[in-house]
């Protein structure tokens, strides 16, 4: 029998008054089965050492708890308040401890999370749902930033990680290469390109591309120059100072044209309409990356990057 009710036990201080949790214990057992014999039993000790820990207790408090008699013991009116008190602390305890556990497993917490492609549909979005369903107790905070901004993010600490184009790493950070999309071209109905199931780089000679100045207006005019690279096989570009949401309503007016990754025709939008673009050797993808600062340590960033390589594992694995 475990006999040592001194032991390193949390403290709780009331006043003057040190209350060993274990006491605390040994109290709601004691009541859970009206006898200090039977709750001795049910802890693994004698009936001796609870006696003596539950009036230790009440001394500690000024209250007595239990009535006894021959027939077992009995709660006194202040005792069942004290009781009530007693199992509150006890679950709040386990709960704080579950909780502890949990996060130190990466299992709860919070992970902050920036990225600038669309959530409507893609591998981003399917990942975060697994994600959430893996770990429902860890609160995720979602950024859309522009690169150089989550860059200063990932800096200095105001995120986790950050879902971008490209796998180029950021300075003084990790990088794990992820998925890919297929570049998609965005028409306003009635183009005369509309019906074709697929389009070549080449067929945008005479077009107005329309980009935005924030990402991942870059990327797909990197990718541009390379598919195309004579200038006079090259659209006219216009670049503009808006969101992608923008971009898509001066398509949808009949502006011009716009280069779109398949995340993004998730949502539906009026007037537009999407093709596949190709060149010589089939469809034309841009790739995504996740980028954290290497000492940070968060459990929650280790679970979530763990998925990731699960989900999208590099080929030499």
């Amino acid at each position: 029998m475990n006999d040592n009710s001194e032991s390193n036990n949390t403290l709780l201080r009331s006043g003057s008054a040190k209350i060993d949790l274990q006491h605390l214990v040994y109290a709601v057992a004691a009541a859970d089965h009206g006898s200090f014999r039977q709750a001795a039993e049910a802890l693994l000790l004698r009936q001796s050492t609870l006696s003596r820990c539950i009036r230790q207790l009440e001394e500690a408090i000024g209250v007595i708890v239990f009535d006894r008699s021959s027939g077992g013991v009995q709660a006194t009116q202040a005792g069942h308040s004290f009781l009530r008190s007693a199992r509150s602390i006890l679950e709040q305890m386990d709960a704080l401890v579950t909780h502890a556990h949990s996060t130190g497993r990466g299992e709860a917490g919070r992970l902050a999370i920036g990225f600038y492609t669309s959530l409507s549909a893609g591998n981003l979005r399917a990942s975060l749902i697994d994600f959430k369903h893996r770990f429902p107790q860890v609160e995720l905070g979602m950024t859309e930033r522009t690169r150089a901004r989550l860059i200063t993010a990932l800096r200095n600490g105001a995120l986790d990680v950050a879902i971008v184009t490209g796998d180029a790493p950021f300075q003084g950070n990790d990088t794990l290469s992820l998925w890919s999309e297929r570049t998609l071209i965005a028409l306003p109905e009635g183009h005369s390109l509309a019906n074709r199931d697929a389009i070549h780089w080449t067929d945008l000679r005479s077009e107005t591309l329309l980009l935005s100045h924030y990402d991942s207006g870059r990327e797909f005019e990197d990718l541009l120059m390379s598919k195309l690279v004579s200038p006079q096989d090259r659209p006219k570009i216009e670049r503009h100072d808006v969101s992608r949401g923008i971009i898509k309503s001066l398509v949808s007016v009949g502006f011009g044209v716009s280069l779109v990754t398949e995340s993004d025709i998730g949502a539906s939008f009026s007037g537009l309409i999407y093709r596949e673009l190709r060149d010589g050797t089939g469809p034309s993808r841009i790739g995504y990356s996740a980028h954290w600062r290497a000492d940070n340590e968060n459990p929650a960033l280790a679970s979530f990057l763990k998925l990731l390589r699960e989900r999208y594992p590099s080929p030499s694995t």
